[in-house]
């Protein structure tokens, strides 16, 4: 079947043009529209989310070629994981080409991090049956970008960071409570405190409760190794 005009805008877009549309078909095809004559893109996930990780881990040892390995496995979850993925998914503008039953659309699931994340992923892997490595390979260099190039700023998980701080002062490890949720169901947005034992607590908001667990631990490390609490 050939690619409507949308599907074609985003192959260009990716910069891949498939001799195989139905793989791109597959990769933006959600489970909740799938059809037995219609395959969903979680078997291109799986093959997708290795083929990203053997790209990154050689663009790693090529470009730092003294750092450990335990430099160079923050730096790669850092690149590989469900936020970074979704991110360059949104960059692309994937979630307007996605195949979803009326449900998931209406829950808001062309902006959710888990989907988008799992059908970039997708995506890569229908690049990489298309047209090889090579071109599985320029895809994510294109689009990964300066994601690789200041991969060292962004390698550090706030959440481990906050707890790895808590820990060396012999404090508890940080509580992560909901405090509020507004929004509509399709679009949520999520308040969280991030607390320590010694009474600090910082707060933070966003559209799934993992970013604003991260955003509040952020500030609150941020915040600690600042030395401004009281």
């Amino acid at each position: 079947m050939a690619l409507s005009a949308e599907q074609k805008d985003f192959a260009a877009r990716l910069g891949h043009d498939f001799a195989t549309p139905a793989l791109l078909q597959e990769a933006l095809t959600h489970p909740s529209v799938a059809t037995p004559n219609r395959k969903d893109n979680q078997r291109l996930e799986f093959l997708g989310d290795r083929v990203l990780g053997l790209v990154m881990a050689e663009t790693l040892l090529a470009a730092d070629q003294t750092a450990p390995e335990g430099q160079l496995a923050p730096r790669f979850n850092a690149l590989v994981r469900k936020e970074t993925c979704a991110d360059v998914a949104r960059a692309v503008g994937l979630g307007t080409v996605l195949r979803l039953g009326r449900s998931e659309m209406l829950s808001g699931g062309r902006r959710k991090e888990a989907l988008l994340g799992d059908a970039m992923e997708a995506v890569i892997a229908a690049v990489y049956k298309d047209g090889g490595l090579e071109a599985a390979r320029r895809l994510i260099l294109t689009h990964w970008g300066d994601r690789i190039a200041n991969v060292e700023a962004d390698a550090r998980d706030p959440k481990t960071a906050l707890q790895e701080w808590a820990q060396a002062r012999k404090l508890a490890p940080p509580r992560y409570v909901e405090t509020d949720r507004s929004g509509p169901a399709h679009a949520p947005v999520f308040t969280i405190e991030a607390r320590l034992d010694s009474g600090e607590v910082e707060r933070a908001s966003a559209g799934s409760k993992r970013q604003a667990e991260q955003a509040a631990a952020r500030a609150l490390l941020t915040r600690m190794e600042a030395g401004t609490h009281d």
